[in-house]
């Protein structure tokens, strides 16, 4: 199965690097390029791609504006979202995860992470810069000033391991081997997590899962 790609960013050179970088594989196909946000959304709704790799800083709309008209909260069939930048500032990436973004990366990653990050957003999963994640993730387990919010259908305690592990950035093949359950039933695990806590996506679970002390940074 081949991934399309949409990729978004004001910068010609940049953006015609990330498109060859992406084409090289043998199973993404890159089948848009927007300059700006207005464009990407407009391009994104038309074409209805696989996964959107967006930079942040673009005239029109940013990238986590963008996220957020594709994938955001009330939008009914969101689209996986990888936003990348050269800025690595903690208010970016706490945007664009709350938007809805599936991963964020620094422009300077390297071909394979961001082969992989688009690999993850169209299987559901997520990755973040492992530079990011452990500060992100300390911002996270920081007081917020309210008691942490538990769903009303308490999560069974199957469901709390397969919270945990995909927290913890375990795929889903690796949560089905090691907690020795097949992969269709980590699916519907991870559903049935995502239904009873509010979340979209494998970010926001693990974003759930920091903010109501099931995991901590260390």
């Amino acid at each position: 199965m081949t991934i399309r790609v949409l990729v978004a960013d004001d910068q010609d050179l940049v953006r015609t690097g990330l498109a060859m970088i992406l084409d090289a594989q043998p199973d993404i196909e890159v089948v848009g390029q927007a300059a700006d946000g207005v464009e990407a959304v407009e391009f994104a709704r038309r074409l209805r791609p696989d996964v959107c790799l967006l930079d942040i800083r673009m005239p029109g709309l940013d990238g986590i504006a963008v996220t957020r008209e594709l994938a955001g909260p009330g939008v009914p069939d969101p689209l996986p979202i990888v936003v990348i930048t050269t800025f690595d500032l903690d208010e970016y990436v706490y945007g664009a995860l709350k938007a809805g973004a599936r991963g964020f990366l620094l422009k300077d990653a390297g071909s394979d992470l961001l082969v992989q990050a688009i690999h993850a957003a169209a299987n559901g999963d997520a990755l973040i810069a492992p530079n990011i994640t452990a500060r992100l993730l300390a911002a996270f387990a920081e007081p917020t000033g309210h008691a942490p919010a538990q769903p009303t259908d308490p999560l069974t305690p199957r469901e709390e391991e397969v919270l945990l592990a995909a927290s913890r950035g375990r795929t889903n093949a690796e949560i089905a081997a090691d907690l020795h359950i097949s992969l269709s039933t980590v699916k519907t695990h991870l559903t049935a997590v995502m239904a009873k806590i509010g979340a979209r996506n494998r970010v926001e679970i693990a974003m759930w899962a920091y903010e109501t002390r099931r995991l901590n940074p260390s």
